[in-house]
């Protein structure tokens, strides 16, 4: 009897060392899990710089070529709007190049109209929505046959392409026109237009759909919207007459909304319900594309003259680092 209890706790103690080896194996594994990667659209090289957010350093850099701007992850699919060089026609170029995220590699080119600047896709994936800033057009790309299905007129040298948390509504700012065009997705139509303050810059909704934020450079503000009937319902003045307003992103949690300021070399903190101005953040080098983490604690902004990505920490709202990038950083695209 005394030998079988001793083989019976000889097993179980087998048994539990089993289990802790395995625990050890696995929790490593857990501990290595992948950090966000931040995607950076260098529009003078040509190239975009893949950030680790972990660490806030340039991991990886992919050759594109011509002239990049506007920058999304669909799924696995990293895509960038290519236009030709300032001045220069290149072979190839005003399209919508996508990009396998995990190797770099080139896997299509979708045609997108003229001088495509900024894009925004289809909540299914199977559709582009593209402003043509030369043209003073919004393409409609299919994504599966990479061809325009349908070319709306908008404003004037429309830049801003933003599409609603539903689906069902993309805004596109027109710089020259100071208005904004609403296509209804479900047509591929133009259902309503309206106007903002001077030279529109970009646009972003609320998580729940009902309210949208504008940028307007020259106007120094950010225009409020009502979405359920496309009218602006309030004009928040941003302080400083050196503040020009570009680009705009929305928290996931809907409390904030910031507003990078370009040539005003700040960033600006709204809160979201009340659209009181709470804070003013220095930025150098002119920020133009935003990119928050989904948790809200960092905020990355592209600074175009200074070739680099400043890092803000959401919770003191000040820039506790900065990254050197490509050559005229503009947008960032930001992964899950």
């Amino acid at each position: 009897m005394r030998v079988a209890v001793n083989r019976r706790a000889l097993n179980r103690l087998k048994l539990i060392g089993a289990m802790t080896i395995s625990l050890c194996v696995v929790a490593p594994g857990v501990a290595q899990r992948r950090a966000p990667l931040a995607y950076v659209s260098n529009e003078r090289d040509g190239t975009i710089s893949v950030i680790n957010t972990a660490t806030d350093r340039v991991v990886k850099t992919i050759a594109v070529g011509g002239r990049l701007r506007g920058i999304h992850l669909s799924g696995r699919r990293l895509l960038v709007a290519m236009a030709s060089p300032m001045n220069q026609r290149l072979p190839g170029a005003d399209t919508i190049v996508e990009i396998d995220a995990a190797t770099g590699r080139v896997v299509a080119k979708h045609n997108a109209g003229t001088d495509p600047e900024q894009f925004a896709v289809s909540r299914d994936g199977a559709r582009l929505f593209i402003s043509n800033e030369d043209a003073n057009t919004a393409s409609i790309t299919n994504m599966r046959t990479g061809r325009v299905i349908a070319t709306l007129i908008v404003g004037l040298e429309p830049e801003g392409v933003r599409l609603s948390p539903d689906g069902r509504w993309v805004y596109v700012t027109a710089e020259s026109s100071s208005n904004v065009s609403v296509i209804d997705t479900r047509t591929n139509r133009i259902k309503a237009t309206f106007t903002v303050g001077a030279r529109p810059r970009d646009a972003a909704f609320t998580p729940d759909g009902r309210t949208a934020f504008v940028t307007a450079e020259n106007g120094g503000t950010v225009a409020v919207v009502d979405v359920r009937n496309h009218t602006v319902r309030q004009t928040i003045q941003l302080p400083n007459r050196e503040v020009r307003p570009m680009g705009v992103i929305v928290s996931r949690d809907g409390r904030r909304v910031y507003v990078s300021n370009g040539r005003g070399n700040s960033v600006a903190v709204i809160d979201a319900h009340t659209h009181q101005v709470i804070a003013m953040i220095p930025v150098q080098g002119r920020p133009w594309g935003l990119a928050l983490t989904a948790d809200g604690r960092k905020l990355y902004t592209a600074n175009g003259l200074t070739n680099d990505v400043a890092v803000i920490d959401t919770r003191a709202n000040r820039v506790i680092k900065t990254i050197p990038v490509g050559q005229g950083p503009w947008g960032i695209a930001l992964s899950n």
